[in-house]
């Protein structure tokens, strides 16, 4: 009897070891709570820091003092043409489970969860592999375009809402309603890379801080993006901001960038003040051609300087 026990073991083990590294995201489904997680928080979206990285939203994890924010950060894809389809909760038979995110070509079923940054519920639109090379459309994504060169603008896929969607789970009371297409169903069923070692590594240092606790921070965590992973601190760290805060600093963001493309090479800048100063002075020889002479109303009056404006 202890020797088949034995055997049966062996060939466990010796199975386990002939699985490959990809899986289905099927089997992703782990811990489950009767809990429902935060709502979103709000943040921007640190610069991207070079060619090759594609961008992961943050999400609520769950730990043993309940919830912690993993914050987004930008991963460089593990192999060429993969895609990120994030992680989500869904609310089945009573409780909340988490369906991990994993990398593939095509973009899976993510609860239909709005996450920002061209994961807007429903597929991605931030950026393409072109060629072996990944593009980013700058009209959703925060990219330095004197660093990285693949870019294109695609403002048809930003959707403007007046109301900010923050919810983070599917099902249940208040959760998203959507359900897989069949291409995601599709992209489901394909072999899948599962997060990186960086990203696992990443969320166990967030495990860690006891500020990113949904417990401590009240679901506005200090560090809510970040541009590196595990790169809790530093430059290229973003907090959690009211939903104003963030629309005026992306608007402010976009329209430097629409700026920056339309303006060519080498150009330089109108003097707006010459161009015054010439009107001004236009302005004044046409008046002394009509009157040579000051009245003495006029002489009274002070001199005023000239501002161009």
């Amino acid at each position: 009897m202890y020797r088949k026990h034995l055997f049966i073991l062996s060939a466990l083990a010796l199975l386990l070891l002939a699985l490959p590294a990809t899986a289905s995201a099927q089997i992703s489904v782990g811990v489950s709570i009767h809990i429902g997680p935060p709502a979103l928080p709000v943040y921007a979206q640190p610069v991207c820091p070079g060619a090759g990285y594609i961008w992961t939203p943050g999400y609520w994890a769950y730990g043993a003092d309940g919830y912690f924010w993993v914050p987004a950060t930008w991963i460089v894809a593990p192999r060429v043409g993969f895609l990120w389809t994030p992680g989500y909760w869904g609310f089945v038979g009573g409780a909340y489970a988490w369906h991990a995110g994993y990398w593939g070509p095509h973009i899976g079923f993510y609860g239909g969860v709005n996450y920002g940054f061209g994961y807007g519920g429903v597929g991605f639109v931030g950026g393409r592999w072109d060629h072996g090379v990944f593009a980013y459309n700058t009209a959703v994504m925060n990219v330095n375009t004197t660093v990285v060169r693949s870019t294109y603008i695609d403002k048809k896929v930003v959707v403007n809402n007046t109301t900010v969607n923050r919810v983070s789970y599917n099902g249940g009371e208040g959760g998203t309603t959507a359900q897989p297409s069949a291409d995601e169903r599709a992209a489901e069923r394909e072999n899948h890379i599962q997060p990186t070692s960086e990203q696992t590594s990443h969320e166990h240092a967030a495990s860690q801080n006891r500020s990113l606790l949904a417990s401590e921070n009240h679901g506005r965590p200090a560090v809510a993006a970040t541009a590196k992973p595990g790169e809790f601190s530093g430059k290229g760290v973003e907090s959690a901001k009211s939903a104003g805060e963030t629309r005026n600093a992306a608007s402010r963001g976009a329209e430097a960038r629409d700026n920056a493309a339309a303006k060519p090479a080498g150009a330089r800048p109108e003097s707006k003040d010459n161009s015054s100063a010439k009107e001004g002075k236009n302005s004044s020889n046409s008046k002394s051609n009509k009157k040579s002479q000051p009245s003495e109303k006029e002489k009274s009056k002070p001199e005023r300087e000239h501002s161009g404006r």
